[in-house]
Order: C-alpha cells, then sequence, then structure tokens
C-alpha cells in the first residue's frame, strides 16, 4: 500500500510540475536599456544614440553627460541626439558606465525598482522610491 501512495505522490508531483513549468524563471526587468552606438571619427569618438539613454532612465541628459565626462576624463558636448567626446573611447566602457550609473542614481537599492526620482536637499541628493517609498542618500551630483 506504501508503494501505491508513493507513485501517486510522485505521479502528482510530476503534474505539478509540468503545469508550473521547470527550472526558474529569470526575473526581467521593465527598465529597458538600449545597446550604446559608439563609433569614432578622427580622434573623436561619437556617441550616436544618446538621448534614448536618459528618456530611458528618467534623468537629465546633462547630468548623464556631466557623469560620462568625469568618468571618461574627457570633454563632451551634445549636438542634437548625439554626443561628441575628444580622443577615443572604447564601445564597452560606455555600456559598464552606464550599468554603474543605472546601478547607483536610478535603481532603488531597497527594492531595486527603477522607478525612482531625485531630489535635493540642503546640497545633499537623495534617491526617493516611487514603489516602496524609500528614501536613500546618493553620492554625487549625477542624478
Amino acid at each position: 500500500m506504501s508503494a501505491q501512495k508513493a507513485a501517486d505522490y510522485e505521479a502528482l508531483l510530476k503534474r505539478l510540475q509540468d503545469k508550473l513549468g521547470t527550472g526558474a524563471r529569470k526575473a526581467t526587468s521593465r527598465l529597458e536599456i538600449p545597446q550604446p552606438q559608439i563609433i569614432w571619427v578622427g580622434k573623436n569618438t561619437i556617441f550616436r544614440n544618446f538621448m534614448e539613454f536618459p528618456k530611458a532612465l528618467r534623468r537629465d541628459p546633462e547630468k548623464l553627460l556631466l557623469y560620462l565626462n568625469k568618468e571618461l576624463a574627457s570633454a563632451g558636448y551634445i549636438q542634437g541626439d548625439r554626443v561628441h567626446f575628444l580622443g577615443r573611447k572604447s564601445p564597452s566602457s560606455f555600456a559598464a558606465l552606464i550599468d554603474r550609473y543605472v546601478k547607483d542614481y536610478v535603481l532603488c537599492p531597497v527594492c531595486g525598482s527603477p522607478d525612482t526620482r531625485t531630489e535635493k536637499n540642503k546640497k545633499l541628493g537623495f534617491l526617493i522610491c516611487e514603489a516602496c517609498g524609500a528614501k536613500s542618500s546618493i553620492k554625487g551630483n549625477y542624478a
């Protein structure tokens, strides 16, 4: 009798697993960050789709440019939808810097939501999450 119950249990368990799907589902984020399109013209680097990033991240383009200028140690200026940087910069460095910017200045450190806004209060910057209501301090002037 015990063997029959074990077989029934295994059959029910298998049926449940089939309905739920196998394996863990990968968490998907609502935040869709495009790939940076970088080209070189002479000794300059052009970030072709720069304006897509501030729109996706809901941040000021000037602040994002200020962050990239500081981290790349280069001068850059906005011209239309693109940004021109002095000197040749690697395309992978742009992707890494934008990922770090998102982690430091966009995603909520408490719940991980991208639904945040920034606020300044007496020279201090705060990241305020619209999903969970957390208020976290942020370093720098780039958000």
